[in-house]
């Protein structure tokens, strides 16, 4: 922790939370924004479907790709700087998609997003650590799950209402007006949280040391892994909901914000309630609990799924609720990673924010498309990857069982 952190922050713990949500919030608006224009963006430069997928693709490798480096440069040079100079490269590439003259210059523009986007999310957990006790910690980090789960919520239809009455571009000058705004209030309101002392040098060899330190660390592999992966049981229905909601389901896509609405509800309930159990409930247990709503619920979405014919009455519930599960645990997991190593707490959000990433690209691009034509297939996917993190969470309990056991 900064030793003044009881003067670097003297407002309410909510609205600290806010301020990081909106951060972490640009990179899934990055995404869900400029969806539902693909077709207009598609006619104006004349792309094929292929190009268009490159550039959701070349974002995601992006983002994936740099979510290595935030956090090591914040150890390095402090929070603020990295998380300005993000913003400050997301505006001019966003600015650079509005006027691009053709596809390839998207991508390229798009690819330069990514980059530059994942640097709000990955620093704002260190900033968190930074500045309050553990109890603390997870109320701020439950809080902005909370707010960060609004984005899926919005973002689509701020998309799809300015691709319906505006020429496509009008979606890149949002992101470029949003981050301007992010740049500014930023720049005015958050404190640097890493005391110039407890800074990490910045040199070829002392990083590649702390990524094997990490990297090495059978906690927080499986800790990573306990977080990352299980997410994708339920992230895999938000990439398939064409699929799911409109082929499986029958429901017009003006229906499809259902699905979506749940989802956000489970999400900000699980972390409402992640808040209101820290420092009462040791980790451990919360965590244990995340895990048992989840496993129910993927073994109830398979066993409804091979017994009925799917059916929007119902279908929807056991992933709506499995993302309460996954709400309720992720708080304190994340936690957990980023005092594994105090030093490093930079570097451990980006590790963390990039196995979470490839385990996103990969479902994304091979999971999905492979599974998206049936739901009992959907349904094994999801309990399959949530097993991953059950089992990664089951055999750290049980090798280093004082992980997690005290309540801060």
């Amino acid at each position: 922790m900064h030793p003044d952190a009881s003067t670097l922050w003297r407002g309410p713990r909510w609205t600290l939370a806010i301020l990081l949500a909106l951060l972490g919030m640009l990179g899934p608006f990055s995404i869900d924004t400029y969806l539902p224009a693909f077709s207009a963006i598609a006619s104006g430069l004349q792309a094929t479907p292929a190009q268009m997928q490159q550039t959701l693709s070349a974002y995601l490798f992006g983002f994936a790709f740099m979510a290595l480096f935030h956090g090591s440069l914040s150890d390095s040079f402090g929070r603020r700087p990295v998380v300005l100079s993000g913003l400050a490269i997301f505006t001019l590439a966003s600015a650079g998609c509005a006027l691009a003259p053709s596809i390839g210059w998207l991508i390229f523009f798009r690819a330069i997003q990514g980059l530059s986007a994942g640097g709000g999310i990955v620093v704002a957990r260190a900033v968190i650590r930074d500045l309050f006790p553990p109890a603390q910690a997870q109320q701020v980090m439950s809080q902005v799950t909370i707010f960060f789960g609004i984005a899926p919520a919005i973002a689509p239809m701020v998309g799809g209402w300015l691709s319906e009455h505006l020429p496509w571009q009008s979606v890149f000058w949002f992101l470029t007006f949003i981050s301007v705004f992010l740049w500014l209030t930023i720049w005015r309101l958050l404190p640097e949280s890493l005391p110039p002392l407890q800074r990490q040098p910045m040199h070829l060899g002392h990083l590649l040391r702390g990524y094997w330190q990490l990297g090495a660390n059978p906690r927080f592999v499986l800790l990573t892994l306990a977080s990352g992966v299980p997410f994708n049981a339920m992230f895999l229905y938000i990439l398939a909901a064409p699929a799911f909601l409109g082929e499986h389901l029958h429901l017009q896509p003006a229906q499809f914000f259902w699905f979506f609405i749940l989802n956000i509800v489970g999400i900000m309930g699980g972390a409402w309630l992640s808040g209101r159990m820290a420092g009462r409930v040791a980790p451990k247990r919360q965590i244990r609990h995340g895990f048992v709503v989840m496993l129910a619920m993927v073994l109830l979405n398979l066993a409804a799924n091979l017994l009925f014919t799917p059916h929007a009455a119902w279908a929807m519930l056991p992933i709506c609720i499995f993302s309460f599960g996954w709400a309720l645990m992720v708080p304190v997991i994340t936690l957990l990673v980023l005092d594994l190593v105090p030093e490093r707490r930079g570097m451990a959000s980006s590790l963390q924010a990039f196995v979470g990433s490839m385990a996103n690209g990969l479902v994304a691009g091979v999971v999905a498309p492979l599974v998206m034509h049936s739901t009992v297939w959907m349904a094994f996917a999801s309990l399959l990857m949530m097993q991953i993190g059950l089992v990664a969470w089951a055999y750290l309990h049980r090798r280093w069982p004082e992980i997690g056991r005290s309540v801060a």
